[in-house]
């Protein structure tokens, strides 16, 4: 890290910080909060050094302002014990498109709202067609609150980290290591939230249920028993489960007990009394990403939340989770999300709509640029089946990465719209969702740790993207 560079950097940041001997000094925060998009512009689109510099003052600025890493298990594990009497669901976010600018109306509704927790979540697959790997999404969220002035714990969530079957099947030590490698990478960034996918490994053939769940509780207690060997120290990361694929049959309480009881039973023959799972995933009726119809309207999705009241019930009284979390919601009609109160939901993840909003409002001449490159790139997987509208809605975000660059330079008129349609959105689900005033809840069971970052973290290489198959389209 050179002192040269470090100096260019904040004079693009107007001079309102100052760097000694590793400590982060604010001198303007007026001129900070309205210069910090550098920050986020130069961790996405400039490799090497200056990146890797722009990433860490990112980092320690937002630690010096009180913006801190957290972990949301402590919150959920007091709820399975029934100490929060108030009902609302916790929404987690998949922010693809232009995070820094969507992570800004997020906070801009937390502090309206006085909201507690909001999950910013990235999924294994998102990172290779975003262009986005956990330090880069870490950067855009630290950089969004401090523009926004918000103070308090961010709460980073790895979603579906999730192990290929097919890669496993070829080669289960390579697989194994590349979820515990991106793991480490994530924690490192201050991911201290991660949910666990091995649902891909259930396998139906099985002549009973607790066999048919036996892989995916043995490696889902395996990748938690990982996690809490690296995680940080004062740190207890929430580590969530999934019990069946999103998008395939619903959830059952015979599945629930098997999944749990098989990783309970497997965590402690690892070790006796480690801390295992705050919440787990269930499949009511959702599909990822949606069901669009050939005329490019979305289907309506019928959604059991009456089976998602009962998991959730037996996940906080006979197992002490938090609760069950939904998938794939952020199509369902707006009616919906008051249906997840109802049903004592612990968690939502919502993500396709807010990129449909950018493709709805992005320029004709880089939309159509956009399309152009999914024709030709993905064209063999349009069957006879589709209509183009399906082929363009499916794979569009596809392009998102390749076109990252071309998206952060539109006019800041244009991004001003975008953050504000999807300030107006959030507002309008997180009241849904019953989020609002919840902050002294979270800040009763949330006490976030300062972990400081090391800087030679940040200045190694940034790993590759994967070839990640079957997980390619994996989102929510």
């Amino acid at each position: 890290m050179t002192a040269n560079a470090i100096k260019e950097i904040i004079k693009l940041l107007g001079g309102s910080i100052a760097i000694s001997q590793g400590a982060v000094k604010i001198i303007d925060i007026k001129k900070l909060r309205e210069n910090v998009h550098h920050l986020a512009e130069i961790s996405a689109l400039q490799p090497g050094q200056n990146q890797g510099i722009a990433r860490y003052l990112a980092r320690i600025t937002a630690l010096e302002l009180g913006i801190i890493p957290a972990s949301i298990h402590n919150l959920y594990m007091a709820r399975g014990r029934g100490e929060i009497k108030k009902a609302f669901v916790v929404p987690a976010i998949n922010l693809r498109v232009l995070t820094f600018d969507a992570a800004r109306a997020i906070f801009r509704v937390i502090e309206k709202l006085n909201i507690g927790p909001v999950i910013f979540e990235i999924a294994r697959s998102e990172m290779n067609y975003t262009d986005q790997r956990p330090v880069e999404y870490a950067t855009s969220i630290f950089c969004a609150a401090i523009a926004e002035g918000y103070k308090g714990p961010i709460f980073l969530q790895g979603d579906h980290y999730q192990v290929s079957a097919k890669r496993y099947l070829a080669n289960h030590d390579s697989e194994v290591e590349s979820v515990r490698s991106l793991i480490r990478e994530s924690i490192a960034a201050g991911f201290y939230n991660i949910d666990v996918d091995t649902s891909t490994l259930v396998d139906l053939n099985q002549a009973t249920i607790t066999a048919q769940q036996v892989l995916n509780t043995q490696l889902s207690a395996m990748f938690t028993t990982y996690i809490r060997s690296v995680q940080p120290d004062g740190v207890v990361i929430s580590v969530g489960g999934e019990i069946g694929e999103v998008g395939g049959h619903n959830s059952t309480v015979e599945e629930l007990r098997a999944y749990l009881d098989g990783f309970n039973d497997e965590l402690n023959n690892q070790i006796t009394g480690i801390t295992g799972l705050s919440k787990v995933s269930i499949q009511t009726g959702t599909s990822h990403g949606g069901v669009v119809l050939p005329n490019g309207s979305m289907a309506q999705l019928n959604v059991d939340f009456d089976t998602m009241k009962k998991l959730g019930k037996l996940a906080r009284n006979d197992y002490g989770l938090g609760g069950v979390v939904q998938h794939g919601a952020s199509t369902l009609p707006e009616e919906a999300f008051g249906k997840f109160v109802e049903a004592e939901a612990c968690e939502v993840h919502l993500a396709t709509n807010f990129m449909n909003i950018f493709f709805d409002m992005a320029p004709k001449k880089l939309k159509d640029k956009m399309y152009a490159y999914i024709k030709k790139t993905f064209e063999a997987e349009k069957t006879s089946k589709m209509t183009d509208e399906q082929f363009y809605y499916k794979l569009r975000k596809n392009a998102l990465g390749t076109f990252k660059s071309e998206i952060w330079e539109l006019p800041e008129s244009i991004r001003t719209e975008l953050s504000n349609k999807w300030e107006e959105q959030f507002l309008k689900i997180f009241q849904l969702l019953e989020i609002s005033d919840t902050r002294k809840i979270m800040n009763q069971y949330v006490k976030p740790v300062v972990i400081r970052p090391d800087y030679k973290k940040y200045l190694g290489e940034e790993p590759k993207a994967e070839d990640l198959g079957e997980l390619f389209d994996l989102s929510d």
